[in-house]
């Protein structure tokens, strides 16, 4: 944070030297890193009192009150029991996503258990590849709701007139896992080339707020909207999370880190025990079919579809078709998850106590996530891959950022895919307890977005200018979008190419991709020459990891394994 004095005669009192400083009738940049307050020569009515003024916060590089950092794991039973809290979490966009999908694909309840079991096998992978070669983060790589249009689209696109309702759930995931190979390109080569290593270098603190914050906020649809769906099972589970992670530590202080660290283990436990008396009890009979579908905990048909023992693996739907206009559509949503994961991986790297990301370690992510798409496509998923949102907010909620915490749950993903009837068991969660979560988490990703605020000059016109425009666009644009969709049952943009359609639809309903392009166009265009500004931006914070060898932390924290850095270079 910088202060301007325009007054001809300042004086600054340093507390290294214990003395005044004249400023003259100059005005310059001061940070308060060196000068906390000023004092002010002036006599007051009836004595000679100064007035104290309380000094800000001072920035970190590195979130404080961590318990364990990215280089430094948990004990082995603790690390185990954290590593299971990360794969429930993921669960929920695991399950939710095939769930919407499959039935309309012409799926029954055994695609639907295999699609997921896909799903959880493949994330499994792309997490180990990500927090072994990638950004090395504590990510977890897993579905994304990003590509949900495009596959809709391929879904209704008018090509499918197979009477066999698995004959053509066949046919419609081909054409999937067709469009996914061709996006996953898009990733790949702006990740592996060092593209969006350019693109990044000119990311700020500022420009980074609203991309970061929406990527958490912007997903409130997901949150209480779903609680409310059987708010008798999502409302006990939010209250008890809350209690758990926040209270009842501070309350006990003997289990202190029992209580805040596995509040999620306790809260569904408690809330799915729970939710199977009211549906053994009968509480739901002649309920509607959708409260069914939403409260019981026998109604998820995973269980019985599920195989005892079953390996994914590539092809096994068959070979994948292509189409262009479905990979142009899927290429855009590629390009939107890229922008979105980007803000994960910031806000990831910020929960585990690490420094902030050199653009070359945020471009070999990028590309290892293209790989993740590809992946997805090989094995048949019916959707992306990207940065889970949830995983980054429960790091927060644990305050454990370790790497090591996060394969050991990639470890769990593979497990419970390959055996099927354990995995559908956990699988079968109802949704408002996942709902529950999602409100806690999705506001933890959220928060660390405006914590970048702290390198910022929030008393800069320009700051406050593109902060408010691209926070207020990124949430109002999307929602045009998505009442006109909600309305019309398609987008602003409707001509007869669904595959148009959804390559301008889909980026303008990511709220968290209109604010962050936004943020970053108006940064980098707007009075960008004057040094002042360049401080206003907090960009000078961020310059000593412009470049990966500028910052010794940075080779602790993402260095590759294997010594592989000597053979694979960050710049």
């Amino acid at each position: 944070m910088l202060n301007r004095f325009p007054s001809p005669n300042c004086f600054f009192f340093s507390r290294q030297t214990n003395r005044f400083i004249y400023l003259g009738s100059l005005v310059f940049p001061v940070q308060l890193k060196h000068f906390t307050q000023v004092e002010e020569k002036e006599e007051m009515a009836g004595g000679g009192a100064k007035a104290d003024e309380p000094a800000p916060h001072t920035p970190k590089d590195q979130l404080p009150n961590v318990s364990y950092c990215i280089t430094s794991p948990p004990p082995w039973p603790e690390a185990i029991l954290l590593g299971f809290q990360h794969y429930l979490v993921m669960l929920g966009t695991t399950v939710i996503i095939p769930t919407a999908l499959v039935p309309q694909m012409g799926g029954g309840n055994e695609e639907k258990a295999r699609v997921i079991q896909t799903l959880l096998f493949v994330a499994g992978l792309n997490t180990l590849l990500q927090t072994w070669f990638g950004t090395r983060l504590p990510v977890v790589i897993g579905g994304s709701y990003t590509f949900v249009a495009p596959t809709i689209s391929i879904i209704l696109s008018g090509r499918w007139s197979d009477p066999d309702p698995v004959s053509r759930f066949r046919k419609i995931m081909r054409a999937t896992q067709g469009a996914l190979i061709v996006a996953s390109t898009i990733q790949i080569v702006l990740g592996f080339s060092g593209l969006w290593r350019n693109v990044s270098r000119f990311l700020s603190p500022l420009s980074a707020v609203p991309l970061v914050a929406l990527a958490g906020f912007g997903l409130y649809e997901l949150g209480f909207p779903g609680v409310a769906k059987c708010v008798e099972i999502g409302l006990p589970e939010l209250v008890i999370l809350v209690l758990f992670s926040q209270y009842l530590g501070h309350r006990i202080k003997p289990a202190k880190n029992i209580f805040d660290r596995f509040a999620v283990i306790f809260s569904v436990v408690i809330v799915w025990i729970y939710a199977h008396l009211l549906t053994v009890g009968g509480a739901y009979k002649g309920a509607p079919h959708k409260t069914q579908v939403s409260c019981r905990t026998d109604r998820a048909g995973l269980i019985d579809g599920a195989p005892w023992i079953s390996v994914p693996y590539p092809f096994q739907w068959g070979a994948p078709s292509f189409d262009a206009g479905e990979a142009f559509a899927m290429l855009f949503a590629a390009f939107v998850a890229l922008v979105e994961s980007t803000g994960g991986f910031i806000a990831a790297s910020r929960f585990s106590s690490a420094t902030p990301l050199p653009p070359s370690i945020l471009s070999r992510g990028v590309g290892w996530q293209g790989i993740a798409i590809l992946l997805s496509g090989l094995f048949g998923t019916a959707n992306g891959s990207s940065v889970s949102i949830e995983n980054a907010g429960l790091l927060a909620l644990t305050r454990v950022g370790s790497r090591r915490v996060v394969q050991i749950s990639a470890g769990f993903m593979l497990f419970f895919s390959i055996l099927g009837k354990f995995g559908a068991v956990f699988a079968s969660i109802p949704v408002p307890i996942v709902a529950a979560l999602y409100c806690l988490f999705f506001a933890y990703v959220g928060s660390v977005g405006l914590s970048f605020l702290q390198f910022c000059n929030l008393n800069s016109f320009r700051s406050k200018f593109i902060l408010g425009l691209s926070i207020f666009l990124g949430l109002s644009i999307p929602q045009y979008f998505n009442e006109h969709v909600a309305i019309n049952g398609y987008g602003p943009v409707h001509t007869t190419a669904r595959w148009f359609n959804d390559m301008v639809n889909v980026p303008f309903s990511s709220k968290a991709f209109v604010a962050g392009v936004v943020a970053y166009f108006l940064d980098n265009t707007l009075h960008k020459k004057d040094n002042q500004i360049r401080k206003d931006r907090g960009k000078h914070w961020w310059d000593k990891f412009r470049s990966f060898k500028t910052d010794t932390r940075s080779e602790e924290f993402y260095s590759l394994p294997f010594n592989l850095n000597k053979y694979f270079p960050s710049v």
